[in-house]
């Protein structure tokens, strides 16, 4: 008898609704670097191996120091532990470049910038719930390059890293969506409209009390102004 998992929670319902508008737009092309954002996920790392071997780009640029997760979970850069990974799956070390500095998507791509000043086509490859952050910051830290962003193909909530497990995933999401509302406000990403039904299901998480990633200030305080 096939298996069929249980009907999602209220919760993992409105967590659900966060995954699917915050990992929209994957996708992959032929480009001069991978830039891999470090993470907690190693499976990233795994994915961007995986297009250095289909003949993707040349080489991978992995970019990372510590995080919200990491600091306390790795004695290391982030950087350093993926290109630890990517060796261990046939990765050459001349296809490698390390940039063990950046703590943000911002200085992602503003370091890997600095490092490859002649790309003019990038894939970025990072977690599914980064992806709409990792758009939104390219246009500001990374303009004037084809670009694309990729990631691992798994499924929330059955596919979500034992690293951070469900409920630190969600709390990450709730904290994703409010970057990138207010972000844009400060230079820091471009503004991109957020769907009503994402912003209500935000505000109920975070009345379920998922507000251990928010920035500081009254997240409700970024909602948009009502029309009208």
């Amino acid at each position: 008898m096939n298996h069929t998992p249980d009907r999602p929670t209220p919760t993992l319902q409105l967590a659900g609704q966060l995954w699917d508008f915050l990992s929209a737009g994957r996708g992959h092309q032929a480009c001069d670097v991978l830039v891999v954002c470090g993470s907690y996920d190693l499976r990233v790392a795994e994915h961007a191996a995986a297009l250095l071997q289909q003949g993707i780009a040349p080489y991978m640029l992995i970019s990372g120091n510590t995080g919200n997760w990491t600091r306390d979970l790795w004695n290391r850069p982030e950087a350093e532990v993926f290109a630890e990974r990517v060796l261990s799956l046939g990765i050459k070390p001349q296809q490698i470049v390390l940039e063990p500095l950046a703590r943000s998507f911002a200085e992602n791509l503003s370091f890997a910038r600095a490092l490859c000043p002649d790309a003019q086509s990038v894939t970025f490859v990072t977690k599914p719930n980064s992806i709409r952050r990792v758009t939104q910051t390219q246009p500001i830290h990374w303009p004037d390059i084809d670009f694309s962003v990729d990631a691992p193909d798994f499924a929330f909530p059955w596919g979500v890293s034992n690293m951070v497990g469900v409920f630190g995933l969600i709390e990450e999401m709730v904290g994703d969506v409010h970057r990138l509302l207010r972000y844009p406000r400060l230079g820091f990403q471009h503004a991109l409209p957020i769907p009503a039904e994402v912003l209500d299901a935000w505000q109920q998480l975070i009345a379920l009390g998922y507000n251990r990633h928010l920035l500081r200030g009254s997240a409700l305080d970024d909602l948009p102004a009502p029309r009208g």
